[in-house]
């Protein structure tokens, strides 16, 4: 079974207690310099998840991450002329 996550951005005051959002999700990466962490959730429990953060004392912004909605599979690209040549060449 394959659950769906989804990460939340959590813009903070100061970085010190960035330990207590393991309880929330798995914490991805923590910028120390511009304050913010990347904590992955399940993507039903978002918007809970998100309330919660943001009652936090630290927390001064939550925002969701929108990837799992941008679609990655483009139509109608059509490859440059000369760069097709150069494929083909094997350069």
């Amino acid at each position: 079974m394959f659950i769906e996550r989804q990460a939340v951005i959590v813009w903070l005051h100061h970085t010190k207690p960035v330990k207590s959002l393991r309880k929330y999700g798995n914490v991805h990466y923590v910028s120390k310099r511009m304050k913010y962490a990347v904590v992955y959730c399940n993507q039903e429990e978002i918007e809970k998840t998100m309330e919660k953060l943001d009652s936090l004392s630290f927390v001064k912004k939550v925002e969701p991450s929108f990837k799992p909605f941008l679609k990655t599979e483009y139509e109608n690209s059509k490859p440059d002329k000369a760069k097709e040549y150069d494929y083909k060449i094997g350069v």
